[in-house]
């Protein structure tokens, strides 16, 4: 039999799956449909970011690091173009290798070999650094040739920090380096915009004003979109938001009379810091030996780096801001203004002075067997003795000298803005049991009280400190900050916003007592231990000498600096201000294992005035004097100082160094 087909039926299901095909191309023409409606509509903006992303790329642009000048405008740091030959070691298969032969094309000095070791330690391998910089025209078209054997390797137009005057002024002006990896640890904790700001920023200030004034100095990061190939590489500009310059930093300093006192100091070691009492801006800060900043632009090298880290003179330590010393005689007129003001002696208060003080059954010595007999107030600064203030600290108490002390900026911050400044150290009883551990060494004993009358026992405090209260005193009794930094100069306007001023704190001292002071100090000069070296001056002005030990003499024992060693010699310090009848400067100065203050600090401080109160600079006979500390008053005829060349006729820096 022959089995008949339902037809109705075989159309039924042909029509079923026909519809179910219908429905499900349908509905997967629906899905694309709606997946197009979302790609071009809903997400139309993002995805056109995203191709245009990959056609193009954003460019930080760095912008020119700003100058620093001297209150005169003379530049102490400042920017030059040049080639830089760099290598990605991220891209580099051979780097030895690459570097030899890369050797045959430039020349690639040990030193170079030896900073970029140490550069790529401190970097990221895909960070770009340099192997060579201040390429020649030469140098950079026998690379270009042959670039294409150097994959990772390239030569770039770099702006490069300068510093003309070499080491001038090299603790206060500081210098710039590549980012280290702590410093991009600490940029990333920095606000969004802050970080967006240090994007293809390499460099950034590690010291002094270089360091304080980075916000100012850096300027705004700008932006370049331009059009790439397949392989990454920029193909033409599309837009660009330009970057823009950093601000100038003027400071207050005159580099002309920083140079004199650096020059003044020879070899010596020491440290010099000047003032105008009327506003606190800082003429001169002075610390010797100094170091050059072009060393550490591009990464120091390992030689020179031991050379100025392992030196026993420590030319890389800041003496103005951070190197402490006993004050010696210096800290008399601050002792006898303190006298005054608490009413524990008058003026004419007469102590006799045979040459020692007595504390139970010790002995502290002052003036040898002979003494200075009966000493008041006057003379005991004029002739600096040291029975008065031995007995005169044993009556005030070593926490009233601290309380009287303390406002005057000893052992304080000052808040100068240079980062890095130290406190020193203002004892009393409370910073005792603080700073030592076992309870013998807390107690204070009556007998550490009286040498801190002249300056020693544990009185440290820096030249900073030391001139700004020579300041605060000076100027009647009335504080200022001291600051480094006259302003900053917009590039792009010209315009000029003050920086550093501060409100005056008056410290509320009778004028009759800082007269008595200020005029004691005036002898000093004219019948004290600074005559010789003031003789006639243009001007009058008002000293105080001081000898700090470096390290103890027994009572029995007499000091003799033949039979020590340099470093054990005492320190010599000056303190001074002038014209007294209205202070326009006054310094602090410390020159280390010298000897005594009145040959060899006193004089370096008769020359600062003269030049800048009567336009006066050392001959070179005097100039040597100086340094060898056989000067007095000045020997021959004084330069002129406004007609003195700038810069000097012999180079500050040395061809090795230039720019």
């Amino acid at each position: 039999m022959t089995e008949l087909r339902n037809v109705e039926a075989d159309l039924a299901q042909f029509r079923t799956r026909v519809l179910t095909a219908g429905l499900a191309v349908l509905v997967a023409f629906g899905l694309l449909a709606a997946r197009m409606v979302y790609l071009q509509v809903m997400r139309h903006e993002d995805l056109l970011a995203q191709a245009e992303s990959n056609r193009t790329a954003v460019l930080p642009v760095v912008p020119n690091r700003g100058q620093i000048l001297d209150r005169h405008g003379r530049v102490l740091a400042t920017n030059y173009s040049a080639y830089t030959l760099e290598i990605t070691p991220a891209k580099v298969e051979d780097l030895d290798a690459t570097i030899e032969e890369l050797g045959q094309l430039v020349d690639i000095q040990p030193r170079d070999k030896r900073r970029f070791r140490k550069l790529r330690e401190e970097s990221r391998s895909f960070d770009s650094l340099p192997i060579r910089t201040r390429l020649s025209d030469e140098e950079v078209a026998r690379f270009t040739v042959q670039r294409y054997r150097f994959p990772g390797v390239d030569v770039r137009a770099r702006l490069l920090r300068s510093y003309p005057n070499g080491e001038v002024a090299s603790h206060v002006i500081g210098y710039i380096g590549r980012i280290n990896q702590r410093e991009k640890e600490s940029i990333e904790e920095w606000p969004d915009e802050e970080q967006a700001n240090y994007r293809g920023t390499e460099h950034i200030g590690k010291l002094g004003a270089e360091q304080s004034y980075e916000r100012e100095l850096h300027g705004i990061t700008g932006f370049e979109r331009v059009e790439t190939s397949a392989g990454g590489r920029a193909v033409r500009s599309l837009a660009n938001t330009p970057a823009t310059p950093g601000n100038t930093v003027v400071l207050a300093i005159d580099i002309q009379l920083q140079k004199l006192v650096e020059d003044m100091f020879g070899e010596r070691r020491g440290a010099l810091v000047a003032i105008d009492p009327r506003n606190g801006e800082v003429l001169a800060f002075v610390s010797k030996p100094t170091f050059d900043p072009n060393l550490f632009v591009e990464g120091i090298d390992t030689e020179n780096w031991k050379a100025l880290n392992e030196s026993l003179d420590k030319p890389l330590l800041n003496r103005a801001l951070r190197g402490t010393y006993p004050p010696g005689s210096t800290y008399k007129p601050f002792m006898a203004l303190g006298a005054l003001e608490l009413g524990t002696r008058s003026a004419s208060t007469v102590i006799n002075d045979p040459g020692y003080w007595m504390f139970g059954n010790h002995r502290f010595r002052s003036h040898g067997d002979g003494g200075l007999g009966a000493v008041d107030m006057y003379r005991s600064i004029v002739k600096s003795s040291n029975t008065y203030y031995y007995s005169l600290a044993n009556e005030m108490g070593v926490d009233t000298m601290h309380d009287f002390m303390k406002p005057l900026g000893f052992g304080q911050i000052t808040g100068l803005d240079l980062k890095g400044e130290v406190r020193g150290v203002l004892p009393s009883t409370d910073w005792k049991r603080s700073n030592y551990k076992r309870p013998e060494q807390q107690r204070w004993y009556a007998g550490e009280t009286i040498s801190l009358g002249i300056g020693q026992g544990y009185n440290n405090f820096t030249m900073l400190q030391l001139a700004h209260a020579m300041a605060t005193l000076a100027n009647g009794g009335i504080k200022y900050t001291p600051h480094l930094t006259l302003a900053t100069e917009n590039v792009v306007t010209r315009q000029r916003s003050p920086l550093g001023a501060s409100a005056p704190v008056n410290l509320g001292y009778k004028r009759e007592n800082i007269d008595v002071v200020l005029r004691a100090m005036q002898g000093v000069t004219t019948e004290g231990t600074s005559t010789r070296v003031f003789a006639g001056a243009g001007y009058e002005s008002g000293g105080k000498t001081g000898t700090a030990q470096a390290v103890t003499i027994g009572q029995k024992d007499r000091y003799d600096a033949r039979r020590l060693e340099e470093h054990q010699r005492d320190h010599a310090l000056y303190l001074a201000f002038a014209p007294v009848n209205n202070p326009r400067v006054a310094l602090a100065v410390v020159v280390e294992n010298a000897g005594f203050g009145a040959a060899h600090a006193a004089p370096i401080a008769r020359r600062v005035f003269d030049y800048l109160l009567l336009d006066q600079y050392p001959n070179p006979e005097d100039l040597k004097a100086v340094q060898l500390g056989h000067a007095a008053a000045p020997i021959g005829t004084p330069l002129k100082a406004s007609a003195m060349p700038w810069p000097p006729l012999t180079p500050l820096t040395s061809p090795a160094t230039a720019p």
